[in-house]
């Protein structure tokens, strides 16, 4: 009965190792799977806008050719001017200069990075947005009158 008790734990502890084995290495694939390859800019806007807070999206293309966006445990962000607040970049008001340098760096892999300049906006916000009243209002005046069919 002792014997029998042996062979049966040697044979469970076989099967479990293989086990334990087989998902460690399907676990790895999976990982691999999740590698990021490169990262990409995508940006909202084509220019910085003063004393705001500036949002910077980056994403990452994964080895199974998929997108993730990234955020700032991701990535490490830095730049010539202004102040990151995890992927938001605050620019001040009265800021001079015409463009800000930004680099994002991958933390994984800091062989990874993307470095480029964005322009800051020069126009001014409208002071007062219309209301949807008088874009209406705008837009019957500016159409022109349709076309009558003839009897």
């Amino acid at each position: 009965m002792q014997l029998w008790h042996v062979f049966f734990n040697l044979f469970i502890n076989q099967i479990l190792k293989s086990f334990f084995i087989c998902l460690l290495m399907a676990f790895s694939t999976f990982v691999m799977a999740q590698k990021i390859d490169s990262i990409y800019v995508h940006l909202y806007t084509d220019s910085l806008k003063k004393g705001t807070y500036n949002y910077i999206n980056i994403d990452g293309k994964l080895a199974n050719g998929r997108f993730l966006p990234l955020d700032s445990n991701q990535i490490i962000f830095s730049s010539s001017d202004g102040k990151f607040f995890g992927n938001s970049l605050w620019v001040e008001p009265q800021f001079p200069k015409e463009k800000i340098n930004i680099k994002a760096t991958l933390r994984a892999n800091p062989s990874i990075y993307k470095q480029f300049d964005i322009y800051i906006k020069k126009n001014p916000d409208p002071v007062k947005l219309k209301t949807v009243e008088e874009l209406l209002n705008e837009s019957k005046q500016s159409s022109r009158p349709g076309r009558r069919k003839r009897n």
